[in-house]
């Protein structure tokens, strides 16, 4: 194929156009949309909102094939492309929002937001169009000062949700809530080794409005393999190798349905379901680590020994 053929430099300036060019193209389209169905609120209107948002996840998913990285999904059980599932993963880089966006087999993915990224052109403007849940958390100290503010962020989730119930979704969670960084992952002191804290509000809140609806949770691991920690910069050189996708479905059990904002016993249960949960993949991690280190020392031990 070319991408064999060119410079990798040139192979990430190309696809790195592609990509943004694809969230130019998509990105006007759903604004254009979403202020139409402001003035016009019917059935055909969100049709095609939704249409032009997997022709997004179409350009991706072309993007990342003529990449010089090779991705490689593993998904243990079955998922239903017409059903409704809530993802959950780690989080090293923006383009992992690219990657997941890329997975054919699931349905439209759709993704909790920091409130901050409402600002941001075409990201923000293009959620807001697709009726995407933007999550502005209230601290105690701004309920302390202002009650009536207690409950508001959970019920800003709650109506996002509500949004999702007529057409097939996948709404993707970032549960440590911000990227991984040496740095952030020092300041949190986090117990896990290749994690951050995982935050279990935002699960908490799907489940609870959507919950009978969730035909699974997809408990997802994203490992990349850069020459740097730097993913996007990595990617956008050519410099990016592997990215690994392992989705495992977990089901929706009664246990994890309840009251996370007011019932404390079901807080405490619940974050304790999140924090085993992201053990299982922090060692899922490690253990990827230490197979990927030992096959380059293997490789570089034969380089060695070449005459």
């Amino acid at each position: 194929m070319l991408k064999n053929i060119i410079p990798k430099w040139l192979n990430g300036l190309a696809v790195g156009t592609l990509l943004f060019s694809n969230t130019l193209l998509w990105g006007c389209i759903v604004l254009i949309l979403g202020l139409i169905k402001l003035v016009l609120p019917m059935a055909w209107v969100s049709n095609l909102l939704h249409s032009a948002y997997q022709g997004w996840c179409s350009g991706n998913r072309l993007g990342l094939k003529f990449s010089n990285a090779k991705v490689t999904t593993v998904i243990n059980g079955d998922v239903n492309k017409l059903g409704w599932y809530l993802l959950i993963s780690n989080h090293f880089s923006w383009l992992d929002i690219v990657v997941l966006s890329a997975i054919d087999v699931l349905p439209a993915p759709k993704f909790f937001l920091k409130d901050e990224l409402k600002y941001v052109p075409l990201i923000g403007s293009g959620a807001w169009a697709m009726g995407m849940p933007f999550m502005k958390r209230i601290s105690k100290a701004q309920v302390v000062k202002n009650p009536k503010l207690k409950g508001l962020d959970v019920e800003r989730t709650k109506h996002s949700c509500r949004n999702f119930r007529s057409h097939p979704t996948t709404i993707i969670n970032f549960v440590e809530g911000t990227r991984f960084t040496a740095a952030k992952h020092q300041a949190q002191q986090s117990p896990f080794k290749h994690l951050l804290k995982p935050k279990a509000g935002g699960v908490a809140f799907a489940l609870e409005v959507l919950g009978e609806q969730f035909d699974a949770i997809l408990n997802t691991t994203l490992m990349y393999q850069a020459q740097s920690n730097h993913i996007c910069a990595s990617f956008l050189r050519g410099r990016l190798s592997e990215v690994t996708i392992n989705i495992t479905l977990v089901p929706v059990s009664s246990e994890l349905l309840g009251n996370y904002q007011q019932d404390s016993q079901f807080r405490a249960r619940f974050q304790a379901s999140i924090n085993q949960l992201w053990l299982a993949k922090d060692s899922e991690l490690a253990m990827a680590y230490a197979q990927r280190n030992a096959e380059a020392v293997l490789i570089n031990n034969k380089e060695i020994k070449l005459p």
